[in-house]
């Protein structure tokens, strides 16, 4: 067994845990900020980008980014300006120089790492994964957002839903793996709107990461401006929670692919859950698949970056 599938499987106890974990110190840091700024690489850039849709609530300025763009901007900052910076290990150079800025500069500062990385202001997660595919981190750092933004008064979900979280963690655990059968010939297509568009950028990272699969995740609107066109016989699409795209898009672009001979599936988390939250037990279905695919497909899913790719070079770029 991979530490991959014994990660996802344990995700639930996991979260469990987190939504006890002290963010009083963080809460008390953003609380009263005029402007936040979201900052991760990667799984943790998704983290960022529903961490600002979970502080939609107010008159606060909020921004999203990756590392890289954060250090390309060199947005001037004060002590208005807060800045969660997302890091599972606190080794990502670009997050390790968007927190060396932030606290240099004198905003407000809030980190979301792992266990035992060792920033003062962080609040800690989960232990250190034993996967470079990235699971438990992700749904971990997302629930710490969620609670930050809960604390602030910023958020429009209640506190039972938090709580809810776990349970609903377990079930997408047990059931992700039986999202699609046998993966397409050619291409995996995974597509959402509003928040869920961030789940499919993810759930395609993971795709890649663990099972090594050609696959790609778009907001519904921008894959039918363009994207769409070579798509056909020997794709498939995963359309996510189309139920709570308001505007009925991402359930007609499943129509439109199926009519250009695209196998489709739907994503579907039972409803009841905030459409934000909801992105955490939806991944963790798009975990569990890709975690699936990599076992039939006799892929490595907890050793990822390898040969060229891992040249250090590249990634100590920035820092």
């Amino acid at each position: 067994m991979s530490a991959l599938s014994e990660t996802i499987a344990a995700q639930g106890d996991l979260l469990d845990a987190v939504l006890g974990a002290d963010v009083h110190a963080g809460a008390d840091r953003l609380d009263g900020a005029c402007r936040l700024w979201f900052v991760g690489t990667g799984t943790s850039q998704h983290a960022a980008e529903l961490g600002a849709w979970m502080f939609r609530v107010g008159e606060r300025e909020v921004h999203a980014v990756s590392g890289a763009e954060f250090a390309w901007r060199a947005e001037p900052l004060g002590p208005d300006d807060a800045v969660v910076v997302i890091s599972h290990t606190g080794e990502t150079a670009f997050a390790q120089r968007a927190r060396r800025e932030a606290l240099g500069s004198g905003a407000r500062v809030v980190s979301i790492t792992g266990q035992g990385c060792g920033w003062p202001e962080a609040v800690e997660t989960v232990a250190r994964e034993r996967s470079e595919t990235y699971t438990a981190s992700y749904s971990a750092a997302l629930v710490v957002l969620a609670r930050l933004a809960a604390q602030v008064g910023a958020s429009s979900f209640a506190a039972t839903d938090l709580a809810a979280l776990p349970d609903r963690v377990r079930t997408a655990a047990r059931e992700g793996g039986a999202l699609l059968g046998s993966p397409p010939e050619r291409l995996l297509v995974l597509t959402g709107a509003g928040p869920a568009a961030v789940t499919a950028r993810e759930g395609a990272l993971k795709l890649r990461e663990a099972a090594r699969l050609p696959a790609e995740g778009y907001e519904a609107e921008y894959l039918l401006h363009g994207s769409a066109v070579p798509l056909g016989p020997g794709d498939a699409l995963l359309a996510i929670q189309p139920a709570d795209d308001r505007f009925g898009l991402v359930a007609a672009v499943g129509e439109a692919a199926a009519g250009a001979g695209v196998a489709v599936h739907t994503v579907h988390e039972p409803p009841g859950l905030d459409p934000v939250l909801a992105q955490i037990p939806l991944t963790v279905r798009l975990q569990a698949l890709a975690s699936r695919l990599a076992d039939e497909r006799g892929v490595d899913p907890d050793t990822v970056i390898t040969g060229s790719w891992a040249a250090d070079a590249l990634w100590r770029a920035g820092a």
